[in-house]
């Protein structure tokens, strides 16, 4: 791998590793990005099929599930699942640059723990994607359009307790926010544009 701008900012990320996170339900996604024929770099978004009953039905967020007994690991999984809702073959067309920190949430349904480990991939492969029923559309979206903050907003969410002004980011029709939100603000913080 050549010694690049990206590979030594990988060497130089310290993710969080939750000491508990081997003792609670894993999850992984991938947050993929490309360089466009023009030199800017785009981050692939799904956004999730509608489904009633499913609080996150429509949402935007990065690819990924719940690590199964088949999965060697947290990134086996990250990979497995994208590959599954969107065709995208992160063990052939893929470059792994670096985990992100773990993330602290629930099950969708349950009140128990989960933890969510983001891996970052270059994307080396085909643009065609193969969506399937968990995933209504991909998105790339420009990291430059995703770092300026006029583009950062608030979205309200009513909880039991009140309504909260979640921090997002807009791009076209889609709201980006919640887990998928802070993963993005890792990405940017730590990642030189």
């Amino acid at each position: 791998m050549p010694d690049t701008a990206l590979s030594r900012w990988a060497r130089t990320l310290r993710p969080q590793k939750l000491p508990f996170r081997r003792r609670v339900t894993r999850a992984s996604v991938a947050l993929v990005y490309r360089k466009t024929e023009h030199g800017e770099t785009e981050l692939l978004f799904i956004q999730r099929a509608r489904r009633e009953g499913d609080p996150w039905s429509g949402d935007m967020a990065f690819p990924g599930g719940r690590l199964q007994p088949e999965d060697l690991s947290t990134r086996a999984a990250a990979e497995r699942e994208t590959l599954e809702e969107t065709g995208v073959d992160l063990k052939q067309y893929g470059r792994f640059h670096t985990r992100l920190s773990d993330l602290l949430t629930r099950h969708h349904s349950r009140w128990r723990p989960m933890v969510i480990t983001p891996y970052v991939y270059e994307w080396q492969g085909p643009s065609s994607v193969m969506l399937n029923h968990e995933v209504q559309q991909v998105v790339w979206v420009p990291l430059s359009f995703l770092s300026k903050t006029e583009n950062q907003s608030t979205l309200p969410w009513r909880t039991p307790l009140g309504t909260l002004n979640m921090p997002c980011c807009r791009y076209q029709d889609y709201c980006i926010w919640g887990l998928s939100y802070s993963m993005l603000q890792e990405l940017l913080r730590s990642k030189p544009m």
